[in-house]
């Protein structure tokens, strides 16, 4: 086997609210190894924490990088970016032992729908810790619908399938408190918590970072044959993506559409509303985007 080493090779990110996944590519396209360590966005380097949560998880990556040779280039792609970040760039760059010059960053979305189709070609509705849909045009040009933050919006990604969970399950509990114990959903939430009094609820919904929020909405999936609420937050989740996917339709007309992210493929039903919703004569594909690998190919293929 030919040895490789840290100047030949190109290393890609996909980051996201939930995990940071990482490849390293040859200039050929082939891949080298692959792994993931913490989550993180483009917002966290506008505060002190945040810019030492970046650093810690680089920091990481940069160890698991380091046993093959490390990286010369990067291509990250990262939620919550709209440009190039100079800062982002170099807290990137500092733990790899590289110059922030040498790393490329775009949205996430931008380097997911580059796996999954080339320019013109369709559109991408993506669920993930957050929601949002993505078309780039021939020219090369990014239009998007939602991915507005979970805050604002992102309706149908884990972290709105939480939020609406505990909404239902703690206004239940204002009418009738102990209703809890009856919904499969809530016993399942409040044991993933660590239980079922407000102060749990509290601390983790107002101190855990949104990905591990989104996380949490696995508990809901799993719900959704023994708790009505459980089966009618996800079907909504149904209805809110395709809502991204037939905005684009009206925007740019009929093209096919991928559905990618770990959200989208936690329950069956997610899809199955998705397509009663679309518009008619729309073609839908569930995929998995290997945004990580198009990000380590582009990186790779920046070296020459």
């Amino acid at each position: 086997m030919t040895a490789v080493t840290g100047a030949s090779l190109g290393l890609g990110l996909d980051a996201g609210g939930t995990k940071t996944r990482w490849a390293l590519s040859r200039p050929d396209g082939g891949l080298v190894a692959e792994g993931f360590v913490a989550g993180l966005t483009a917002l966290q380097v506008n505060t002190g924490d945040g810019r030492a949560h970046i650093k810690h998880t680089m920091t990481d990556l940069a160890a698991q990088v380091a046993a093959y040779g490390g990286a010369k280039r990067v291509c990250a792609g990262v939620t919550g970016l709209d440009s190039r970040d100079e800062q982002l760039c170099s807290a990137i760059a500092g733990p790899l032992g590289i110059s922030g010059e040498d790393v490329t960053v775009h949205s996430d979305i931008e380097i997911a729908y580059r796996d999954l189709f080339l320019p013109g070609e369709g559109y991408v509705i993506y669920a993930g810790t957050g929601s949002i849909a993505a078309y780039i045009d021939p020219a090369g040009t990014l239009h998007r619908a939602g991915g507005r933050g979970v805050y604002l919006d992102d309706a149908g990604g884990g972290f709105w399938i939480v939020r609406e969970a505990l909404r239902h399950i703690w206004r239940l509990e204002d009418e009738h408190p102990g209703r809890w114990q009856q919904s499969p959903m809530a016993v399942a939430i409040f044991e993933r918590i660590g239980g079922s009094d407000w102060s749990f609820t509290r601390q983790f919904f107002y101190t855990s970072d949104r990905g591990e929020i989104g996380q949490l909405a696995t508990a809901v999936a799993a719900t959704v044959d023994g708790d009505p609420f459980a089966r009618t937050i996800i079907e909504q989740a149904g209805v809110e993506l395709a809502r991204l996917g037939n905005a684009m339709i009206r925007r740019f007309g009929l093209r096919p559409l991928a559905l990618a992210g770990g959200a989208a493929r936690m329950h069956p039903l997610i899809e199955s509303t998705l397509r009663k919703q679309l518009t008619h004569g729309a073609e839908l594909t569930v995929r998995i985007a290997e945004a990580h690998l198009a990000a380590a190919r582009i990186a790779a293929r920046l070296l020459s």
